[in-house]
C-alpha cells in the first residue's frame, strides 16, 4: 500500500512525462474514464493508475480559465519570470480567487487545477526551472486538499 504522498509523486511524474514527451497525445489518448461502462456499486475501486489520474488533472488544469499574463499578483509575476520558490503562494492566492469567482467550484479543485495550469504555464514559457518536486510539494503540503482527495478515496477516485 502506496501512502498519499507517494501516490501523489507518481500522479505528478506521470503529468510531467505526459508535458515533456514528444508525443503531445500519450496522455491525453489514454483517458479510458471517460465514456467507459459504468462501475457497479458492489465492484471494488479500480487499481491505481497515476498515468490515468494525471490525464484527469490536466483536463483540470483545462478548465481554468485563468490568464496568468494579465492577472495582478505579485507573487504570479515571480513565478512568472521562473522563480518557483513563489509557486506555492501565487497557487493558493490564485485558487482562492478563482474559487470565490466561482462559487460552484470547490476550493480544492480550483487549487488543483490553478496548480496544474500554472506549472504547465511556466513549463512552456521556462522549461528549465519546472520540476515534479515543486508541484507535488504544493499539493502533499495542502491539507485541504489532501483531505478533500483522501475523503473521495483517494486519487483513483478524484472526479467521482
Amino acid at each position: 500500500m502506496t501512502t498519499f504522498e507517494e501516490q501523489t509523486e507518481c500522479v505528478v511524474e506521470a503529468l510531467f512525462s505526459d508535458l515533456f514527451s514528444e508525443d503531445e497525445t500519450q496522455c491525453r489518448s489514454l483517458e479510458t474514464d471517460c465514456g467507459g461502462p459504468a462501475q457497479a456499486a458492489s465492484e471494488p475501486p479500480p487499481a491505481f493508475d497515476p498515468v490515468l489520474v494525471a490525464s484527469r488533472l490536466r483536463r483540470m488544469g483545462d478548465q481554468c480559465n485563468l490568464d496568468f499574463e494579465r492577472v495582478s499578483s505579485e507573487d504570479l509575476a515571480e513565478v512568472l519570470k521562473g522563480k518557483m520558490e513563489k509557486f506555492e503562494a501565487a497557487v493558493s492566492s490564485l485558487s482562492r480567487t478563482w474559487s470565490a469567482q466561482n462559487p460552484e467550484m470547490a476550493y480544492e479543485i480550483a487549487f488543483l487545477s490553478v496548480s496544474v495550469k500554472l506549472v504547465i504555464h511556466v513549463a512552456k514559457k521556462i522549461p528549465t526551472v519546472v520540476h515534479p518536486h515543486q508541484l507535488t510539494q504544493v499539493i502533499n503540503g495542502n491539507p485541504q486538499v489532501r483531505s478533500y482527495i483522501e475523503a473521495r478515496g483517494g486519487w483513483e477516485n478524484l472526479e467521482n
